[in-house]
């Protein structure tokens, strides 16, 4: 897995996220993560910021991290309560840390990452490794926007401005997609693209099977919305069974 978050991006990562930061963004979300890990301790995969590890936290949920950025932990530690949380670098779909929690969590597409279905499926596997027998597991991830792709059209813009523009480019063929960023400043133009793999919700299902987990709950929203056909997100709970 390679790192696409060093330091040029952890450095305004907040900012450029700053919608993401929102309270009635990341208060449901803490809510239900907090009402799923009953008591008990939490792992996040991808642990980024501290975005939700941070406000879970203070809702006195032990959280424990696994990220492969360093710059990205480093802005969680400089934050206030940043030192606190515990953070393994590494790979999530690989890294074990001592222990086992009550849930494990994947938020904001971070599955999609994971540019490789074998990655995927092991990083089920490892959530799973680490949950406590009737743990849960948890991914928010948006659904493939593939109806927006006319027939020969491989491109979606999802921004568009005066000195800035993105646009997520899909192979469906190979499930590869990437987000790209094109930047004017001064004259002078950026371009950065971040590789990602999108991943159906049928496919997820089948995953969490292999990994010995089962499919407890699917919403579009963190405040339990229905999932439909026209859901352009969700929220997905596996459980590991209990003996």
């Amino acid at each position: 897995m390679d790192d696409h978050f060093g330091e040029s991006v952890a450095a305004t990562y907040d900012e450029t996220s700053a919608e993401m930061f929102a309270p009635d963004v990341v208060g449901p979300a803490v809510d239900l993560l907090a009402e799923l890990a009953c008591g008990g301790r939490a792992l996040e995969l991808g642990i980024g910021t501290g975005r939700i590890a941070l406000p879970l936290a203070r809702r006195g949920v032990p959280v424990h991290g696994i990220d492969l950025s360093a710059a990205m932990v480093a802005r969680l530690r400089a934050k206030p309560g940043g030192d606190a949380i515990g953070v393994t670098i590494g790979d999530f779909a690989a890294t074990r840390v001592p222990g086992t929690f009550a849930l494990a969590y994947l938020v904001f597409n971070t599955i999609n990452n994971l540019t490789e279905q074998d990655a995927q499926v092991e990083c089920f596997r490892n959530a799973a490794a680490h949950l406590e027998p009737g743990g849960c597991f948890v991914v928010e991830v948006g659904v493939p926007d593939l109806r927006r792709l006319p027939p020969g059209q491989t491109t979606v813009p999802f921004r568009v401005g005066a000195t800035s523009w993105a646009y997520d480019r899909y192979d469906c063929a190979t499930q590869a997609m990437s987000s790209n960023y094109v930047t004017v400043e001064d004259g002078r133009g950026e371009f950065r693209s971040i590789p990602f793999r999108y991943v159906w919700p049928s496919e997820l299902d089948l995953m969490a099977r292999i990994a010995g987990m089962e499919l407890v709950g699917r919403w579009s929203t963190w405040t339990r919305a229905p999932f439909t056909h026209e859901s352009e997100e969700h929220v997905s709970v596996w459980r590991k069974p209990a003996p």
